[in-house]
């Protein structure tokens, strides 16, 4: 086990109903001791997010499970078989069951429908109510204990006007319940969430993964540990039904791009060790040239070490999988991000592993893709 210092870092992928497994690890993490001291996250990724953040430790996980527990309530049936069509047929069902009569707690449908409502109204651009998140948000997470800067929290969002990218983070200002709605208002279904009159929309549409704002913006760079807990695996099976398709479609959509993203990371991060390293060899002569002192202000000697936790589809997962809210299918999703972490933190990789000599370590130590288990994501 490592025995240097680091500061721990949470990165919540979005994904819907597929969330549950990021509770599942957060509570395995917990039980081993590894309690964040920034949690990063991306629509679902940022409910999980605002509910870890704005409780404390001892709450985080009970506070979890009722969320949970909660917009599964309506869905409490079960597969007649364990066969994988017969979970294909009970998930498509309980999508449908979501589909047309809302999530309790999240959100519900709209009546009369959007096509009747006049234009331009939030009632004409959306299928979905999400009104009732707000009160979800309001009972599960204490927003004063979120902005306290005991832990601190970070989401992501998309300016609807714009396009661009935007990050709210409680290291520079106040979030509240509309901040995490905005995370996750995924259109057509939800709606724009205004917040200091500019519409926003889910940050999964430009970022479904704020690892990159992690890596960019953590200030004085120091040595971090970050579990990244993805819901979409970029590897996928060549499709065979148009169902297939628009799963895979999703998979692709929404997955991190984590090998890019660590391999720019890496190269600036190498570089930026380099410069550091040559501070005491640089002459006298040059230690005030300006170029020098602005390469020298990004140098640093950090080491990060990148822990992926991807939740990895199972055979009988279909299109539908991120807004099928069934209990039965939560309490696998809670299960499998449990058995992940234990994985991980059981592995050598991880028991053994020291800081980083080149400054940037990845570890993938999660179970196989059902259809290969020979394929990584990395």
């Amino acid at each position: 086990m490592t025995t240097y210092a680091e500061k721990e870092v949470l990165v919540l992928q979005g994904g819907g109903a597929l969330g549950a497994y990021q509770a599942g690890a957060y509570e395995a993490l917990a039980e081993a001791g590894h309690l964040p001291r920034w949690v990063a996250g991306t629509s679902i990724g940022a409910v999980n997010a605002a509910i870890i953040a704005g409780n404390q430790p001892d709450q985080r996980v009970p506070r979890l499970r009722e969320f949970w527990e909660g917009v599964s309530g309506r869905l409490l049936g079960w597969p007649l078989a364990k066969d994988d069509n017969s979970r294909r047929i009970f998930n498509e069902t309980s999508a449908a069951l979501s589909a047309a009569g809302g999530v309790p707690g999240f959100f519900e449908p709209r009546i009369p429908p959007a096509v009747v409502m006049p234009q331009g109204t939030p009632e004409a651009i959306s299928v979905y109510d999400t009104e009732p998140l707000r009160t979800t948000l309001l009972e599960l997470v204490d927003f004063d204990l979120m902005n306290s800067g005991l832990v601190r929290m970070s989401i992501g969002a998309v300016q609807v006007l714009t396009g661009n990218m935007q990050y709210f983070d409680t290291a520079s200002q106040l979030i509240g319940p509309e901040h995490v709605m905005a995370s996750g208002a995924l259109p057509p279904g939800f709606p724009p969430i205004e917040i200091d009159g500019e519409p926003y929309w889910d940050g999964g549409l430009v970022s479904n993964t704020p690892l990159e704002y992690v890596l960019e913006r953590s200030g004085p760079r120091e040595d971090m540990c970050i579990f990244q807990v993805d819901l979409f695996s970029a590897r996928g099976c060549m499709p065979q039904t148009l169902f297939d398709v628009a799963q895979r479609e999703k998979e692709i959509r929404y997955s991190s791009r984590t090998r890019l993203n660590t391999d720019v990371f890496r190269e600036l991060q190498t570089i930026r060790r380099a410069i550091r390293h040559l501070r005491t060899k640089v002459p006298q002569e040059l230690s005030d040239n300006p170029d020098w002192q602005l390469l020298d202000s990004v140098s640093c000697n950090a080491a990060i070490t990148i822990v992926l936790l991807i939740h990895r589809r199972a055979a009988y997962w279909t299109q539908s999988s991120d807004y099928e809210f069934s209990r039965y299918t939560m309490g696998e999703h809670w299960e499998a991000g449990r058995a992940d972490v234990e994985r991980t933190l059981s592995d050598p990789a991880w028991t053994n592993r020291t800081r980083p000599e080149e400054g940037v370590m990845m570890l993938d130590l999660t179970r196989e893709l059902d259809s290969d288990p020979k394929e990584r994501d990395l």
